[in-house]
């Protein structure tokens, strides 16, 4: 496939199917399932599910409501203070979810995440977004890129808890394939200190049925992505598409992503790629 610039991708239509799925997935789940252990750190099913909720719910009342959020208790000045005032939200409402049987949370995200999908389909692509994609080093994003970034949180939380009880994955690749799509254009924010000669490129395989080529290249303004390949390429990098979701998700150890990735070319320029993160870590 030729080289071509990354258009925006509409996954507004994706968030209604994707959570319907999983609140049939968590209606069948036995008790003992709840209380599995996740890939997400310390997080149980249950703690999955819990933040699923939070965040819905977060999204709405600033989002759809205009309730302005609450100032964080200190002052954020850098990125990691802006990490660590996201954990701290998270832990606040996983710790107190404790508190809620599975079948209240199991309802509490179908009506959340229902509402949700609901008001993403109304909004405008290319509005302002409500917050920048701080993973791509944006601190204003337009409205597609900003709901995409939401639908990844969506999809690879569900891939958390359907590996932590032994579901199947959705068997739709466009699903994987839109999270890809998304993921991989926080990678020039990934490339940002790498230093290169203006031309040198990396291309990504990506095999698989959600795959797909994208390639990274430095010009005179730093580092871009592309859909597709050039005829030549400085590195040349392949890996499944779970393979890709996984490491850009932070579910792979430093051994096991090493393992995952063929490299062709020089390997110093692919090594940025294996500590890339689409998350907030």
């Amino acid at each position: 496939m030729p080289l071509a610039d990354l258009r925006p991708l509409d996954t507004r239509p994706l968030f209604r199917p994707v959570s319907s799925e999983l609140a049939v997935l968590l209606r069948s789940l036995t008790p003992a399932d709840w209380e599995r252990q996740t890939i997400a750190g310390a997080w149980l099913v249950r703690d999955v599910v819990a933040h699923l909720v939070d965040t819905a719910l977060r999204r709405l009342s600033f989002h759809r409501d205009g309730m302005a959020p609450p100032p964080p208790g200190r002052p954020i000045g850098t990125p990691r203070d802006f990490v660590e005032f996201i954990n701290h939200l998270n832990a606040q409402w996983v710790a107190a979810s404790k508190r809620f049987s599975p079948r209240v949370l199991t309802e509490l995200f179908d009506r959340a995440s229902a509402d949700l999908a609901e008001w993403f389909e109304t909004r405008p692509l290319h509005a302002p977004a409500l917050f920048g994609v701080s993973w791509a080093g944006e601190q204003e994003s337009d409205a597609w890129f900003d709901i995409g970034r939401e639908f990844t949180e969506l999809w690879h939380h569900q891939q958390q808890i359907r590996m932590a009880v032994g579901a199947p994955s959705l068997p739709d690749p466009r699903y994987l394939r839109a999270v890809i799509d998304i993921a991989v254009r926080g990678l020039p924010h990934a490339f940002r200190d790498v230093s290169a000669d203006p031309g040198q490129s990396l291309l990504i395989d990506v095999i698989g049925p959600a795959g797909g080529q994208w390639t990274l290249e430095l010009d005179a303004h730093g580092w871009t992505i592309h859909v597709g390949t050039r005829d030549v390429a400085t590195t040349r990098l392949q890996l499944s598409d779970e393979a890709t979701w996984k490491l850009l998700f932070n579910a792979l150890s430093d051994a096991e992503a090493a393992a995952a990735v063929t490299i062709e070319g020089r390997r110093e320029l692919a090594a940025p790629l294996l500590r890339a993160r689409s998350v907030i870590v």
